[in-house]
């Protein structure tokens, strides 16, 4: 399995809240109606978690809090999947790109690009 993640940053003129208002919003649903053009396996949010066990967790490891506003996971079934796509999914990730453009700070996002290997679970 191949993943994607990016690690969101949010325009500058936008809060956290509108940022994930818009992101769960709107663009939620542009990514689903990609996902068949774009034959992806699956297409996560990650949204901040605001509570007192995430608080202890990170001072338990000695770790800082991210400076992000979100994590997007986007999956496919092969490198090979991704590079076969052609035009038609070049088309609807350039669109999607577009809507990002519109809450995402996408200099200051960063990607992460990752092969699966499990190690626990199916």
């Amino acid at each position: 399995m191949i993943k994607v993640f990016l690690m969101l940053r949010r325009q500058p003129h936008l809060s956290r809240a509108e940022f994930i208002d818009y992101w769960y919003g709107q663009h939620r649903l542009l990514a689903r109606q990609a996902a068949g053009a774009m034959q992806m396996r699956r297409y996560v949010q990650n949204h901040p978690a605001v509570h007192p066990v995430a608080d202890a967790l990170r001072a338990g490891r000695g770790a800082r809090e991210a400076d992000f506003d979100g994590i997007a996971e986007a999956w496919w079934d092969s490198f090979e999947q991704l590079a076969a796509l052609g035009n038609a999914a070049d088309q609807v990730a350039a669109s999607l790109m577009e809507d990002e453009r519109r809450f995402v700070d996408l200099a200051r996002s960063e990607m992460f690009v990752a092969e699966e290997h499990v190690v626990v679970g199916t």
